[in-house]
């Protein structure tokens, strides 16, 4: 792991709602990564329940977009979540101990995977104060061709905008009035490298086009991480996901 400047990444942190960090894996734990991440999704994904697992085309393992929760499968994810480096970066960021966390997995499958709306993570996570991070660690190298993330830089200063529903599988929601010359001025698109790590805060709007590559695809891990101050409201949590476990049944 290349050496880092821990109070300058935080005050990029403050300031931009993001920050890059580049090589923070070396390629040796990259392949790690890959090889469980693989084996995952022979042995583990065809058991889950389908609210823990989202494809792109229904019935089809190829297309597979999204998984959930994983490190409540498996003890590798959970060992990479809990006590770990990432932890530590979660305190550091946030500036607060870290109260819990969730492993998720992110894929654009070659030709067929599809833009990610504009939105804001803490929208889903229903936190007050909104103190929550995610670290989004691409297994492969993620440019503009295969969909790399889109950030608005100090997004997450100007409070939560209005999100209304989007047909995109397993991201219900998307901010309606996107695209302001405010969000325009400020997206910027950051490309990565396997074994860089980006952070953003929950608030942070970010985006993601889909991917125009036919033979590459675009696979990340994503470690979120609440601080000890947020709290959950967990019957509007409870009511959201009902509503969307509906809405799934009936598309």
């Amino acid at each position: 792991m290349k050496s880092i400047d821990f109070p300058k990444l935080k005050d990029d942190f403050d300031q931009n709602g993001y920050v890059a960090i580049p090589g923070f894996l070396s390629q040796e734990e990259v392949q790690e990564l890959n090889e469980k991440v693989w084996a995952f999704i022979r042995n583990v994904v065809p058991t889950m329940p389908e609210n823990h697992a989202f494809f792109e085309v229904k019935n089809d393992p190829s297309s597979l977009k999204q998984l959930f929760h994983l490190s409540d499968y498996d003890p590798f994810f959970s060992i990479l979540l809990n006590g770990s480096r990432f932890e530590k970066l979660a305190e550091h960021v946030l500036g607060e101990k870290i109260a819990k966390g969730d492993v998720e997995y992110f894929n654009k499958p070659p030709g067929i995977g599809k833009p990610t709306p504009p939105h804001q993570d803490a929208y889903y996570f229903m936190l007050s104060p909104p103190q929550a991070v995610t670290f989004w660690i691409p297994l492969e190298d993620v440019d503009l061709d295969n969909g790399c993330l889109r950030y608005v830089k100090g997004s997450h200063r100007l409070g939560m905008r209005l999100h209304g529903k989007n047909a995109t599988l397993g991201f219900s929601q998307t901010i309606v009035d996107f695209g302001t010359d405010v969000d325009r001025k400020n997206e910027v698109a950051v490309p990565a490298k396997a074994g860089d790590v980006l952070a953003h805060h929950g608030m942070t709007i970010h985006r993601a086009d889909g991917n125009n590559s036919l033979t590459r695809s675009r696979r990340v891990i994503g470690l979120v991480y609440f601080g000890v101050s947020a709290k959950e409201d967990l019957m509007a949590k409870e009511a959201y996901l009902k509503n969307l476990a509906i809405e799934r049944q009936t598309a």
